[in-house]
């Protein structure tokens, strides 16, 4: 294929942003566009341990100073100076080098948590755009909080209702974690956010492409006049999308763990019998917590697998497994399956599946929705909150668990009441099941040949060409 436009990509070095930026830039392959894709030597070590590179997409590993990769007991102030000096320069360089060679980049394209990438572009003159991997609804929130100093006390006064144009109503649980004054984890993320928000305040036309589609959240999108919200998705692997590629059948990124041990165990389990437990790359739950999940899923009496992760992401399995379930881990081992990794797309879309407890990431949302299965919305932190109110109530494909009002945990005999909801048989799991299958088709049906997404990703990239952004 013929590439007639050159696109510069960078990501923050999280599985959470790598995931979606990686399906991006195969789709603008599938277009027509030439990729050079700038990361981490941290994010890109994860990434070549996938499938081969396809034609047309260039890697640029650079060092942000963690080429281990940042963990908890890192200054997370320094890494990300690192990462704004070391990445700053690395895209100039890029950008002057393919000027000088006759390969002119013609979009910088990058994701969020990065504003000094956007900055690199308005210096050079070079179009650029923000890949927002969360959910359209969310960006609007910090949208009123930064620019109306009307929502902005709704949201910080604790109102036991908030109303923001083009949203739902929410509660103080239902906000991003990042806007509670108490919050103290990763501090910098909010000032972060600003600081990306106000430059492209600033610009003329402003262009955010939108993990999501037009028909999941058609008022959100609309809901601010001064950016363009550019719905761009789902980005899932497209052999669990639009078929287009077949090979494409996973993220890459953490496939140390590349057994399928799982998949042989899913085959032998009836249709929608199965319940799926995963939290995420970042997430790390109390011991407390754990012990609570595994008395749910013991109580529940339903076939599980449970991915529990390495503690810290150094590829190591956690040592500490044992310690957290000794209490009941023999009676786990008979009734499911504990696995450090799986392939989440390709086990949500095993028929086996029939219920999908997670933390609520937006990757994690998506998928649930390309594939069809229902939810138990189990919230952490940053947007999590957010995602779970659409899930419970806007989209209406999960439910939400409740955490007891002493200590914050969420007890057994409510995870086993969430599950039991969905997988019970009774009238509010169906019904959550049918609106689980509609999300599926409408999901599909916007990546596919002239769908919603596909038009729109086609149009944005033909307005860098012609100059209209």
């Amino acid at each position: 294929m013929e590439h007639r436009h050159h696109y510069l990509l960078v990501t923050y070095p999280a599985q959470g942003h790598i995931n979606p930026a990686l399906q991006f830039a195969k789709r603008l392959l599938r277009i027509g566009v030439h990729i050079t894709f700038a990361t981490s030597i941290s994010a890109y070590r994860r990434m070549a341990r996938g499938a081969p590179t396809p034609e047309g997409l260039d890697f640029v590993e650079f060092s942000d100073g963690y080429d281990d990769g940042f963990k908890p007991s890192d200054d997370v102030e320094r890494f990300m100076s690192e990462l704004r000096r070391h990445g700053s320069q690395t895209l100039t360089d890029i950008i002057v080098s393919s000027a000088n060679k006759g390969r002119p980049i013609t979009c910088l394209v990058y994701t969020l948590l990065l504003p000094w990438a956007g900055e690199v572009a308005r210096v050079l003159h070079v179009p650029s755009a923000l890949l927002w991997i969360q959910p359209a609804a969310v960006l609007d929130i910090y949208y009123y909080y930064f620019f109306n100093e009307d929502y902005k006390n709704t949201i910080i006064n604790n109102s036991p209702v908030i109303e923001l144009p083009g949203l739902p109503r929410l509660t103080k649980s239902d906000l991003p974690s990042f806007l509670d004054p108490s919050n103290d984890a990763y501090t910098f993320a909010l000032p972060t956010f600003q600081e990306q928000l106000e430059a492209l305040a600033k610009e003329t036309n402003p262009k955010i492409l939108v993990n999501t589609f037009d028909a999941l959240e058609p008022l959100a999108l609309k809901a601010i006049e001064k950016l363009n919200l550019i719905a761009i998705g789902p980005l899932i692997p497209s052999a669990f999308l639009d078929g287009k590629d077949p090979s494409d059948t996973c993220f890459g990124g953490d496939l140390f763990h590349c057994t399928k041990n799982y998949m042989e165990w899913l085959n032998t389990k009836p249709v929608s019998s199965v319940v799926y437990v995963s939290f995420g790359s970042i997430s790390i739950l109390s011991n407390q917590q754990m012990e609570e999940i595994a008395q749910g899923l013991l109580q529940s009496g339903r076939p599980f697998l449970w991915v529990i992760r390495a503690k810290y992401q150094n590829g190591e399995e956690d040592k500490d497994l044992e310690d957290k379930l000794i209490n009941c881990l023999e009676e786990l081992k008979q009734q499911g399956l504990i696995v450090p990794w799986c392939s989440q797309v390709e086990v949500l879309s095993h028929p086996s599946l029939g219920c999908f407890v997670t933390h609520c990431g937006w990757n994690s949302t998506t998928e649930s929705l390309v594939c069809g299965v229902p939810v138990v919305a189990f919230p952490q932190w940053t947007d999590q909150g957010t995602n779970a109110k659409l899930v419970e109530d806007v989209w209406k494909t999960g439910v939400r668990v409740r955490a007891a009002k002493v200590g914050g945990i969420v007890e057994a005999g409510e995870i086993n009441r969430c599950v039991e909801i969905i997988m019970g048989g009774g009238e509010k799991g169906e019904e959550m099941r049918r609106n689980a299958k509609k999300w599926k088709d409408l999901a599909r049906e916007a990546v596919k040949e002239g769908g919603s997404s596909d038009r729109n990703l086609k149009a944005f990239v033909d307005g860098i060409v012609q100059g209209c952004y």
